[in-house]
């Protein structure tokens, strides 16, 4: 069997309103050869057993995001890795766009987000969100972050950590190339921004990479994190 070019990784935790969905739309991906893995971090539902007849193979992990995109990597076969959250679709013929953007100069990218919900701050966070990862060359989880092999190797794989695991990442894929920032879009559930309050949700997400950048251990910005959330 012919290995493929791309593997998604998706990390879950107690995703099983949602998760057929997700996996559904992936299934034009995964009938060009992608490969879809799902990695459980311990769910209490049935997350596990509804992924199962829509993806490639899912794996069990500890809990906590970084522990379960690096066991996925472990696993994939694809000469290129692109890591996706569980909330978060994909634009039309990503693996392509992927692969366009993966064989220039970039060795990693991220795309634009755009966030979907009712409040009518969600339009001007997503707009901020990506241009300051434009201008900043850092990325966020959300923005699907997808990189060569070669390159999730060099950096030694997502740092073992609770919280920023993506902001870390990028920090070190930099070193290696800029990013290229894909203009198409991801949606992404404003679920985060909506429940906690659209404000506070920015306020705190501010404060805590300051802190991280002022080099506050992400175990101590992560409890706050939950403890808000």
């Amino acid at each position: 069997m012919t290995a493929p070019t791309l593997s998604l990784i998706m990390p879950v935790l107690d995703e099983a309103a949602t998760i057929e969905t997700t996996l559904i739309a992936l299934q034009s991906l995964m009938s060009r050869g992608v490969e879809v893995i799902v990695v459980d971090g311990g769910s209490r539902d049935t997350t596990a057993a509804l992924a199962a007849p829509l993806c490639t193979r899912v794996l069990q992990a500890p809990s906590g995001r970084a522990r379960q995109m690096n066991l996925g990597a472990a696993e994939a076969s694809g000469g290129s890795l692109l890591f996706l959250h569980a909330d978060t679709c994909l634009p039309d013929g990503a693996d392509d766009l992927i692969d366009r953007a993966l064989a220039g100069p970039h060795c990693w990218g991220r795309f634009d987000i755009r966030l979907e919900g009712r409040h009518p701050l969600l339009p001007i966070i997503a707009t901020a969100m990506n241009l300051r990862s434009r201008l900043t060359g850092i990325a966020t989880g959300d923005q699907a972050l997808f990189m060569t092999r070669a390159a999730f190797d060099a950096v030694g794989s997502f740092p073992d950590q609770p919280l920023m695991e993506d902001i870390e990442m990028s920090r070190r894929l930099k070193h290696h190339s800029p990013p290229a920032c894909l203009r198409h879009k991801v949606v992404s559930s404003g679920r985060r921004w909506e429940q906690g309050g659209a404000w506070a949700t920015i306020l705190l997400m501010w404060r805590l990479r300051f802190r991280f950048w002022r080099g506050e251990s992400p175990e101590r910005l992560a409890r706050e994190y939950r403890h808000v959330r």
